[in-house]
């Protein structure tokens, strides 16, 4: 079996935002020897995604610069981390174009995008500033969804309570559950929905 190598990609415009504090303490808790490469998103900008998949032949060019950095380290991975503030109940503007583009990876010559991104796992952290969590459903379903698509395995949203700068490190819970959240079993089309109380599973 090959090493597991993490891709922990930030989404906040902010540095040392609450759901970076979540990704990095759940990542402090990973086997040893498994890699990480963190990513953040806004050091790594993307032109807004254009869409020619039914112009001509459909297909996109090799990308370059960013693009190429962000696709040769999603293909590198076996995890995929989308670290995303919960922003309108979604994902935060650099994750959703960095997903956006996945359509256009989908479309470079010899890339086999889809296929490669089939044996990967997916999971999610953000921080939520309500302490109804279901308020995240929209960015959970965005990532199990985009998980089922190309038939990747879903390992789950680690959730947060937190509001202000700095407020993740008094959620206690939170980070008791970020201690363990890797160690979960992935299963595809799974959304695991961790609670201020217990950790749901809810099958899609």
């Amino acid at each position: 079996m090959s090493p597991r190598r993490f891709l922990f990609l930030l989404a906040s415009t902010r540095e040392n935002g609450n759901t970076e504090v979540m990704a990095r303490h759940a990542a402090a808790y990973l086997p040893t020897g498994v890699e990480q490469q963190w990513l953040r998103l806004v050091d790594h900008p993307l032109p807004d995604f254009t869409d020619i998949r039914h112009e001509g032949a459909g297909v996109y060019p090799e990308p370059v610069d960013h693009a190429r950095t962000l696709l040769d380290a999603t293909l590198a991975a076996t995890d995929v981390v989308i670290a995303s503030p919960l922003h309108w109940y979604s994902v935060a503007t650099p994750a959703k174009r960095y997903m956006d583009h996945w359509s256009a990876w989908m479309r470079v010559p010899g890339v086999d995008f889809k296929e490669r991104m089939r044996s990967k796992t997916f999971w999610g952290v953000t921080a939520v500033s309500h302490e109804d969590f279901t308020r995240a459903e929209p960015l959970i379903g965005t990532l199990r969804l985009s998980a089922e698509y190309f038939g990747a395995r879903f390992g789950g949203v680690l959730l947060g309570y937190a509001n202000r700068p700095g407020d993740a490190l008094n959620d206690a819970a939170g980070l008791e559950r970020a201690r363990t959240f890797f160690a979960g079993e992935p299963a595809t089309a799974t959304t695991r929905l961790a609670s201020p109380k217990r950790t749901q599973v809810i099958h899609a």
